[in-house]
């Protein structure tokens, strides 16, 4: 007895590092899980982001060529309206010319008298010839006035159309500047995406050395709780070689109204005060412990209703049976094979052995309430 007495203990202590150990891999799986969700919608808004960038970046381009084909369009207009300033400026040229012609002419014809028109007129040698020469004399006037108003025409005719390329122009550029305020507004927009990216990136960046270094220590932790487990293992066959089922434990002065929860184990801890077992056990103990290993069968102590089916950080799986004037309560388990609401039999299987929730290691912790207040097994035993 005292040899099993002292391998519980060891077992006992191994298994506070592996259960340790659990539930810090939880908790990291836990947190690597959240540190998976925050990378994967950081590369989300990236995405986003870069896709909001790539539409800005090609109105952006679409800007730059519009401005490129404005701009030669400009060119090209003052290039026609260079060449219309040539034409009007000729043309204008051509009007003077005649203008001055004409007064030469007239000038001309009236300070030399009437006599030069008579002259002419005489020297005809016929009828034929003579009415030829003074239709002459009245074309050339007619000329002259016709020719100058010829030339004022194109003048007016060029300077219409130097006008309506310059407006042209002034509409041409005038799309230039605007043009220019979208480009601006754009690259701005284009430059604020690629900041938020560049920030988005930091902070996927570390998300991803967090995810790196949780998942180092998730690998770690479960490498270590294999081991103890490994350990814990071989303690438990080698106790399970040793162990020989000892006789009742109904302690005298028990009124038997319970049976044994779990025949093929040995108390490993009894109601009241005690140590605290690697430093996570209760010094008040509230029921009765049953070391055995892990898959062990638990019995009902006797028969009545099952009330709850749950799991809790502290009792990790657990099963109360309501027996009308008191009710006992089955914790750590491995597994559980009643549900709520289920009549059950003194003596049937309702659960198995295990470690879940606070425990040093496999075992049964057993309780007994009177009224909703633990009492000592031991009293209904």
């Amino acid at each position: 007895m005292v040899r099993k007495r002292l391998v519980s203990v060891l077992l006992a202590g191994a298994l506070v590092a592996g259960m340790g150990l659990q539930v810090n891999v939880t908790v990291k799986a836990d947190d690597l899980q959240d540190a998976k969700n925050k990378a994967s919608e950081q590369q989300s808004q990236i995405d986003a982001a870069q896709a909001e960038k790539k539409e800005l970046v090609a109105q952006l381009d679409g800007i730059v060529a519009d401005m490129e084909q404005t701009q030669a369009d400009i060119e090209a207009k003052q290039e026609e309206i260079a060449k219309k300033a040539d034409e009007l400026d000729a043309a204008k040229i051509d009007e003077n010319n005649q203008y001055e012609s004409m007064k030469l002419r007239i000038q001309y014809m009236y300070e030399n008298g009437n006599g030069q028109f008579l002259e002419t007129l005489l020297e005809s040698k016929s009828i034929a010839e003579f009415l030829s020469n003074a239709e002459y004399i009245t074309q050339i006037s007619e000329y002259d006035r016709n020719m100058l108003v010829e030339f004022q025409n194109v003048v007016d005719k060029v300077e219409k159309q130097q006008e309506e390329l310059e407006q042209e122009n002034a509409e041409l550029e005038e799309m230039q500047n605007s043009l220019q305020s979208q480009q601006t507004e754009l690259q701005s927009l284009v430059d604020s995406k690629s900041s938020e990216i560049a920030s988005l990136q930091s902070e996927l960046s570390a998300t991803n050395a967090k995810i790196s270094e949780l998942q180092a220590a998730a690998e770690e932790q479960a490498r270590l709780q294999r081991e103890a487990q490994n350990s814990n293992n071989n303690n438990n066959n080698s106790n399970d070689n040793d162990y020989t089922p000892g006789p009742s434990y109904t302690p005298s002065g028990g009124t038997g109204r319970l049976q044994n929860p779990c025949p093929a184990a040995y108390i490993s801890s009894e109601f009241g005060g005690r140590q605290s077992p690697g430093g996570i056990g209760s010094t008040n103990h509230k029921g009765r412990d049953y070391a055995a290993a892990s898959g062990t069968p638990i019995y009902a102590a006797a028969s009545g209703t099952v009330t709850t089916v749950s799991y809790s950080g502290a009792r990790g799986n657990y099963v109360i049976i309501n027996h009308g004037d008191i009710s006992t309560l089955y914790q750590h388990c491995s597994a559980i094979f009643v549900s709520v609401g289920q009549s059950v039999g003194a003596g049937a299987n309702i659960a198995a052995v295990g470690s879940t929730g606070n425990s040093t290691g496999p075992h049964l912790h057993f309780e007994v309430w009177v009224g909703g207040t633990p009492v000592d097994p031991r009293l209904y035993l």
